[in-house]
């Protein structure tokens, strides 16, 4: 479990981005203070390009295979002050009892949809795919920003 401290954090979120690491994808995660990509990377190229922004934490999703993926975890923890972030590829995969285990945020990709909800407390964010567009769906990406027990969600078009 890694552990972020500072008044304000910025968390950049990424997902879905099937081997393409574009530009504009890069220079809004630039200033974050950590990185999240919720699966389906599909090379290690991609999280070296984001790795040299901020540290990552990363998720295997279903595209993730051989070797170079052997070591990434299929669900991850990461607290920001005082929040505590689930981050899984598929919503699917998210454990029922995920409140019970101090989660405020769930991080997700896998749809390619981007979304922002909170249901009893929980906010759930998939910042849609930075990848190759799949239907009409936007390129997008996500931010969260965390101050205290405070946390907020943002999405940001790349592509309409």
């Amino acid at each position: 479990m890694k552990r972020l401290r500072a008044q304000t954090s910025r968390i950049g979120l990424i997902s879905d981005t099937h081997n393409l690491v574009r530009p504009e994808a890069l220079a809004w995660l630039a200033g974050c203070d950590a990185i999240v990509h919720a699966g389906d990377i599909c090379n290690q190229a991609v999280l070296d390009a984001l790795g040299r922004i901020a540290p990552l934490t990363v998720v295997r999703g279903n595209n993730d295979t051989g070797d170079w993926a052997a070591s990434i975890p299929p669900h991850a923890t990461l607290d920001v002050q005082q929040v505590k972030i689930l981050v899984v590829h598929d919503i699917a995969d998210v454990p029922r009892n995920v409140r019970e285990e101090g989660a405020r945020v769930v991080v997700t990709g896998h749809s390619h949809k981007p979304l922002v909800v909170e249901r009893d407390g929980l906010l759930l964010v998939n910042p849609g795919s930075a990848g190759p567009r799949r239907f009409k769906l936007p390129i997008s990406v996500g931010m969260l920003t965390v101050d205290g027990a405070n946390v907020e969600a943002t999405l940001h078009t790349l592509t309409a």
